[in-house]
């Protein structure tokens, strides 16, 4: 299963060198608008330190961590929806990402243009997100034109359901709430998921700091904007991504040493993916042997045939039963074999929900 991040803001707020950070590779990052015309995508592993150890314990031929997907989307600015700016482009490049990182500069720095003249991050994150559900509201009455006519005439059920959720999307948008604030029944958001509307996407904010700010990330710009995300309950992160882009250059114990000097126990970067894992209710899964050591990704909530079944849809097809073991009692006992004889091994059937951190052995026949 993979996951993919979208990586939005306004123009020179730091979007380009968070990227370089993330992915290594070094894009055009300079200080004027556009710099990033087209999407760039860039894929990391997770860090996930119980990998670490199961490598330590197998030593085996593959280590295969889980994926992690960003895309780079360019600067976006005022009329972005209205097509400013090459906007209506980028814009139709978010619509494909999970969730959105929404990056906001929280730094004075006078040699570093501001698209709007001075640095006001709650003015800089309503600018975006008016832009996504002004996006998200033309799509809305575009099809409320169409369907309302028809659902009127044939008093169809569907038709007229999917009438009344976008007129609650409507009212919401029109009310400056986002969708994914709504409350929705499973079967309102079947129908809604198929617009992929922008503000119905999980967001994590991302407030860029100063290097001297790390110790103390809380300043008055970082404040601004964990008070308006705590309104709408979504995530804030505070990094450096000058000091990522550093830290993505140098080798694991030169990373470690630097970290320790800036008195971090682990790097921007590492949250911002264990946030957005949380976020979008994502856990992982082991499958352990001397020929492979993998880590899968999946939702929370999903059985053991359906997570069988993101290995290959042979595993889900002809599902006997899962041979589970946890991470944690596979680290207290010392070995598979003993946890076995601890009696703490299980055979799980397709029903079976799984769990972050279960090591899987899947018993299948086709």
């Amino acid at each position: 299963m993979s996951l993919t991040a979208g990586i939005v803001g306004l123009p020179n707020v730091g979007k380009s060198t968070l990227f370089n950070a993330i992915t290594n590779q070094k894009i055009l990052a300079e200080n004027y608008p556009f710099a990033t015309i087209e999407p760039n995508v860039g894929v990391v592993t997770v860090p996930d330190k119980r990998m670490d150890k199961l490598k330590e314990m197998y030593e085996p031929n593959r280590f295969i961590p889980t994926a992690y997907e960003f895309t780079d989307i360019a600067g976006l600015v005022k009329g972005a929806s209205q097509g400013e700016g090459l906007g209506n482009k980028f814009l139709s490049h978010i619509r494909e990402v999970d969730a959105i990182v929404e990056v906001v500069r929280c730094f004075d720095d006078g040699k570093i243009i501001h698209v709007e003249g001075n640095i006001n991050p709650i003015r800089d994150i309503e600018t975006i997100n008016l832009e996504l559900a002004i996006a998200d509201l033309d799509i809305i009455n575009g099809r409320l034109e169409r369907v309302s006519k028809k659902a009127r005439t044939t008093k169809n059920k569907d038709d007229l359901l999917e009438v009344e959720i976008l007129e609650k999307a409507k009212k919401s948008l029109e009310s400056n709430i986002p969708l994914r604030q709504l409350n929705l029944t499973d079967e309102e958001k079947k129908i809604i998921k198929s617009y992929s509307f922008l503000t119905l996407k999980p967001i994590i904010y991302l407030a860029n700091i100063k290097e001297s700010e790390l110790g103390n990330p809380d300043n008055e710009y970082v404040t601004m904007v964990k008070q308006y995300a705590e309104k709408e309950k979504s995530p804030v992160i505070s990094l450096c991504a000058k000091v990522e882009e550093e830290l993505s250059e140098l080798t694991e114990d030169e990373k470690k040493e630097l970290l320790e000097g800036l008195e971090l126990e682990s790097s921007g970067l590492d949250k911002l993916i264990t946030a957005t894992y949380d976020i979008l209710g994502l856990a992982t899964y082991f499958t352990v042997g001397k020929d492979e050591v993998r880590a899968w990704t999946f939702k929370k909530g999903m059985n053991a045939k359906e997570c069988a079944g993101i290995i290959h849809s042979d595993f889900e097809k002809g599902f006997i039963r899962a041979e589970v073991i946890s991470y944690d009692d596979l680290i207290e006992y010392g070995s598979e074999v003993k946890v076995k004889e601890a009696g703490k091994a299980r055979l799980e059937g397709k029903e079976y929900i799984m769990q972050d951190g279960d090591i899987c052995h899947f018993r299948f026949n086709v």
